[in-house]
């Protein structure tokens, strides 16, 4: 992510840019559910959000985890923002390039999509969910994918303590955060 948005800005750079461009994030396995982004991006073009996050259907095939992780990261958002996420590990977003600036350095590996609602939101930057028919490869419950999920689990865990240890304020009683 990091990367891509330096490509972006030294493009602008070259063509001279009045303005920076937003930051479309897309998993690389949509295909042609891709078609799908602008939804993502009118609501920060138009200025009515500052990052938007893709809400999914259901996907087409079954067999996908137990949702440890995605309560883990739906959990600590609310705790540490007070915001509830539908999908927090949601990886299509557009963000605006001044929110990205803002909540640098992003979070390492799988954490990076719960750090940026909570890093996005702990700076007041806007966000909204949007519905879009995004559909991808789920990932199974073979050995290679559990521990494919030890690992997302591992990176939000991280990503989430470590900005409850940053110590930035929290929204006021709120009961005791237990995890997933």
């Amino acid at each position: 992510m990091t990367t891509g948005a330096q490509a972006v800005a030294e493009f602008e750079g070259r063509n001279r840019s009045p303005s920076p461009r937003h930051l479309l994030f897309l998993d690389a396995d949509l295909e042609q559910t891709a078609s799908e982004a602008g939804k993502l991006v009118t609501p920060v073009r138009e200025g009515r959000a500052d990052m938007t996050i893709a809400v999914l259907p259901a996907q087409k095939t079954a067999g996908g985890g137990h949702g440890l992780v995605v309560r883990l990261a739906r959990s600590g958002v609310v705790y540490l923002t007070g915001f509830r996420p539908a999908q927090p590990l949601s990886g299509m977003r557009c963000i605006s390039r001044q929110a990205f600036d803002a909540v640098q350095p992003l979070a390492r590996g799988w954490g990076v999509e719960t750090a940026l609602i909570v890093d996005v939101l702990r700076k007041g930057y806007r966000i909204n969910e949007v519905p879009a028919g995004f559909h991808h490869r789920v990932t199974g419950r073979s050995f290679r994918a559990q521990a494919h999920r030890a690992r997302q689990f591992r990176d939000v865990a991280i990503a989430l303590a470590l900005r409850y240890m940053r110590g930035l304020p929290r929204p006021g009683n709120r009961k005791p955060w237990h995890g997933y």
